[in-house]
């Protein structure tokens, strides 16, 4: 780990990316430390800033490229040389060798190209941060496209993830940063991440979206050719389409982008909502569009690595918060979070609601280009970090899923209107659920359940009347046995005190005489004294 944090230092020494970061923005301390730092020895050379960071990601493995992919998609948030030159890590990672990628292929499937494919291009299509690509053609004569791991990259990875949980351990001992949950958030993301280095994993992955969507006018999702699939190689349909970033392709041949931009709404809530199975790698280099149809636009979706999903409690709640953001009822969704757990027991809806409400307020019925979720976002943090709320590790995946979501519906409609995009189809999936529909779909998902047990009803029912039969008797047993132990203890009370009196007089009895010679000499108050401690000692 330490080699990797070294190269990580070095990379960041060559890059010079310490001129990206805002000086004047930090502490007088470190804008000095900053200034006198070895670093401004270095020269930054003729290359752009913007070229600068995306070569910096690129050197420093997969897991810093997907976080360039995200941030590429925030054009709000980033200048605008930046997004750009961030775009190019979508699809544009350098690649590995022709000759490296056939035989990897040939190492899997257990036979040659020629034998698997009547073509072969040893020229990548396109090459991201985990896999590449290359177009091939079946024996069938079909047009496929063959997805390859990268060699040696799970040992990057693991390297990576390592610096990442010991800088989460150092953060949960923060208090400020211990909401946040950071050990838990990498641990997920890990898990995520690992996930797409199974190519058996996407391709599964993509039939159940495949299968979701079929014969839907929203999405097409290419098939999965089992037979050539292993663990480091997948084939699958090729498509053709538009990347959705390149706008101006969409617009020379008359895509309705209004009319797309609301349709990826449509599918994001689908997906999390109709199926809880959801694309969780929507950037710009996984998503095309249709060439048939332009007034009627289809999105084609690949790289079905990451997908995410969420309890019926989760679902519940998040459908529920929606909705009363929707319809501007802040200590509604007080109420959710406090329910749900998200925040304290003890914190006040009413205070919670009003937080809520000088965030939110000044973004709602706003049409997307004047709403940046980002500050949003930042808003909310703070407002979490005062009141407790932690992090929740199963939503992350969703909240980067919307951040994407967010980053594409900028870059083809501005104007989209979020809110009454979604709005109708968070209200049809709550009547869904909760109505006589949701209630009908409920009973045929537990009648295989309840089928195999309603024979049992009877037996069940005589086993729960004898058990609380039992139960009786042995309350009753049980309450019989502590009386009678209440009469020994009051009967054996008795006995002592008879005891007592017993020895006392037998006491007296044999040290009469004594007493009588010592009771002569002494004075009446003494005697007195002494009879009443006699009777006391007696009595008790």
């Amino acid at each position: 780990m330490i080699l990797r944090l070294l190269r990580i230092l070095w990379v960041i020494t060559r890059y010079r990316l310490d001129t990206l970061l805002p000086l004047e923005r930090f502490p007088w301390a470190l804008r000095l430390m900053f200034k006198l730092s070895p670093l401004r020895l270095v020269p930054i050379g003729q290359r752009p800033r913007s070229e600068r960071l995306r070569l910096a990601l690129e050197s420093l493995g997969p897991i810093f490229v997907k976080f360039g992919q995200v941030l590429s998609t925030r054009r709000d948030l980033l200048p605008e040389d930046i997004a750009d030159e961030l775009r190019r890590l979508q699809d544009q990672v350098p690649p590995f060798p022709g000759p490296l990628a056939r035989a990897r292929v040939e190492d899997e499937l257990g036979m040659s190209t020629d034998q698997a494919f009547a073509h072969f291009e040893p020229e990548p299509l396109a090459s991201a941060s985990i896999a590449q690509v290359h177009a091939a053609r079946l024996h069938s004569g079909e047009e496929v496209v063959v997805k390859i791991i990268r060699p040696g990259i799970e040992r990057v990875m693991r390297q990576d993830m390592l610096v990442m949980f010991r800088f989460a351990h150092v953060l949960a001992r923060i208090p400020e940063a211990r909401r946040l949950r950071p050990v838990e958030v990498v641990r997920d993301y890990e898990a995520t991440l690992f996930d797409e280095l199974d190519l058996t994993k996407e391709a599964a992955n993509t039939s159940q979206l495949k299968r979701n969507f079929k014969a839907s006018p929203l999405l097409y999702v290419p098939g999965i050719h089992w037979e050539l699939t292993r663990h480091r190689v997948m084939v699958q349909e090729r498509i053709y389409g538009v990347p959705v970033a390149n706008t101006a392709a969409l617009l020379a041949q008359g895509t309705d982008l209004k009319k797309l931009a609301e349709r990826g709404v449509e599918i994001f809530f689908t997906q999390v909502f109709r199926d809880n199975f959801f694309h969780a790698d929507m950037h710009p280099g996984n998503i095309f569009v249709s060439y048939a149809h332009p007034h009627d636009p289809q999105y084609i979706a690949i790289d079905c690595g990451i997908v995410g999903s969420l309890t019926r409690e989760d679902q519940d709640y998040l459908a529920r918060n929606l909705l009363a953001f929707f319809h501007q009822d802040y200590y509604e969704v007080a109420s959710l979070h406090i329910e749900s757990g998200w925040v304290g027991e003890n914190t006040r809806a009413n205070e919670f609601a009003a937080a809520i409400r000088t965030v939110c307020e000044p973004i709602l019925e706003k049409p997307l280009k004047d709403i940046s979720f980002g500050q949003v976002l930042l808003g909310l943090f703070q407002t979490a970090r005062r009141f407790n709320m932690e992090v929740q590790p199963q939503l992350v995946l969703l909240q980067k899923t919307l951040l994407n979501i967010e980053g594409l519906g900028r870059q083809l409609y501005p104007d989209l209107d979020l809110w009454s995009t979604a709005k109708p189809h968070l209200e049809q999936w709550m009547k869904d659920r909760a109505g006589p529909r949701g209630f009908w779909d409920s009973l045929k998902r537990q009648s295989p359940e309840l089928s195999h047990q309603l024979p049992e009803l009877p037996v069940l029912a005589y086993r729960v009347l004898s058990r609380a039969d039992q139960d009786h008797r042995q309350r009753h047993r049980q309450a019989e046995a502590i009386s009678g132990i209440r009469q020994q203890l009051i009967r054996q009370g008795r006995g002592q005190r008879r005891l007592r009196l017993g020895l006392v007089l037998v006491a007296l009895a044999l040290a009469w005489r004594p007493l009588t010679e010592w009771a002569g000499q002494q004075p009446l108050p003494l005697l007195a004294a002494a009879a009443i401690g006699v009777l006391l000692l007696a009595w008790h």
